[in-house]
């Protein structure tokens, strides 16, 4: 866990040092995001309508633990009559492991992740929300779909 948290911050770190944008509603944003898997949730702007969001989800319970680490290239347009409110579109992949505690084992596994999704910028307060569904096609170990994860993100925008 400590390493994802050390990817995740580095990764960040690099997208803030090397992104220049124009014209944007929020060029980066940093919250939590939250659904069937609850983690933090980083997005930095890379054109006037486009955006790379990082998510890093854990979950666990009495029988098995998750960490999972998500990158999505995200598309923004504009909802007309309703000024900082976007609807998005994107692909991206995941990495992730599970371990199964009861039988002390563990795995990691790949997938392709597409987004779609709603994003409100407040006027005048550094508050951002989005709301996306993100379904999965798993790649490995076994090749299955997962239908999808409804996210709530709550940001504080710079």
């Amino acid at each position: 866990m400590k390493k994802l948290f050390t990817i995740l911050c580095c990764t960040a770190l690099f997208a803030l040092a090397t992104t220049s944008v124009k014209a944007q509603d929020y060029k980066n944003a940093i919250g939590g995001r939250f659904g069937s898997y609850n983690g933090v949730s980083f997005k930095t702007a890379l054109s006037s309508n486009t955006k790379l969001e990082l998510i890093g989800n854990f979950r666990s319970n009495r029988n098995f633990s998750w960490a999972q680490l998500t990158g999505l290239y995200e598309v923004y347009n504009p909802i007309g009559g309703a000024p900082g409110l976007k609807w998005y579109y994107g692909g991206g992949a995941s990495v992730g492991s599970v371990k199964n505690k009861a039988f002390d084992s563990s795995d990691i596994y790949l997938g392709l992740n597409g987004v779609l999704g709603l994003d409100y910028k407040f006027k005048g307060a550094p508050i951002n929300l989005s709301l996306d569904w993100i379904p999965t096609l798993r790649v490995t170990p076994d090749t299955d779909f997962y239908s999808g994860d409804i996210g709530l993100g709550v940001r504080f925008t710079f």
